[in-house]
């Protein structure tokens, strides 16, 4: 059945169960300056949709430009009214939305391009995840950084249903299929809202399921002089604290979520 959520709904829902924008501009601010030596200022959000990774980066600073990319006009037409009515007219004037595809984007060269939500993995070819770097390499200032986030470990290739309860809200992560020889995938979010309706496959996605050494060795493929991978930090009762460092050692969690930071 359809979902009955409203477009305010639907997207109010997901960014308030999968999103936090302030820390991950933070998180790509600390680091690019840990990197560098020097603050960020401009920034391109692949995949954006309602850009509100972009609209954030552009209060930070005076100097903060950003740029969202998205082929979809729905969440773009969200976004405008959810976070981008919401800065300063010298806010907006620094915030632009594109709607274009990411491999022929015409946005000006960047010192950050981050691609989150896992949304790179529409890519299930070698080549078209060649060529996408490719394209994002060349994209970036001379000091650039390139920020993906990605998740795995076994529990993830399972057909199983994670469930997370907020506050009159609960969230329904599902991996629906998962084929082991192709590693083509396909994961749902389900809601159910503060009166107990459960809103079904509200937002699908038909992925490749790409590991950390592949992608890494990927982003050397197109260019990239070095790949920084993260891990993040155990809080006092063994779960994820929130903080991701650099690793190049983990333990085999059943199910986790980091980072990795390819710099030009």
């Amino acid at each position: 059945m359809k979902s009955q959520l409203t477009l305010e709904q639907k997207y109010d829902f997901y960014e308030r169960s999968v999103q936090n924008a302030e820390s991950e501009v933070a998180f790509m601010h600390d680091e690019y300056k840990r990197i560098y030596g020097r603050s960020p200022f401009t920034l391109r959000e692949d995949f954006c949709g309602t850009g509100a990774i972009s609209c954030n980066w552009v209060q930070q600073d005076k100097q903060c430009e950003a740029y969202g990319i998205d082929l979809d006009p729905e969440p773009i037409k969200m976004g405008k009214e959810r976070h981008y009515s919401k800065l300063t007219k010298a806010q907006k004037e620094r915030m632009h939305y594109r709607e274009e595809n990411v491999l022929k984007t015409k946005a000006p060269k960047v010192d950050v391009i981050c691609a989150f939500n896992f949304s790179y993995f529409i890519f299930k070819s070698r080549k078209q995840m060649v060529q996408y770097f490719k394209t994002v390499r060349k994209s970036l200032n001379k000091q650039g950084v390139f920020f993906l986030d990605i998740f795995a470990g076994p529990e993830s290739q399972k057909l199983v249903t994670d469930v997370k309860k907020l506050n009159g809200l609960t969230y329904y992560w599902e991996c629906q299929h998962f084929n082991p020889l192709t590693h083509d995938c396909t994961f749902a979010i389900h809601f159910k809202d503060a009166k107990g309706k459960k809103h079904e496959n509200v937002f699908t996605y038909h992925w490749r399921m790409w590991m950390m050494p592949e992608l890494r060795d990927i982003l050397a493929e197109a260019g990239f002089s070095k790949t920084i991978a993260y891990w993040e930090g155990d809080d006092e009762d063994g779960g994820g604290n929130g903080e991701f460092v650099p690793a190049e050692d983990a333990e085999n969690c059943d199910a986790w979520v980091s980072y990795i930071a390819a710099l030009t």
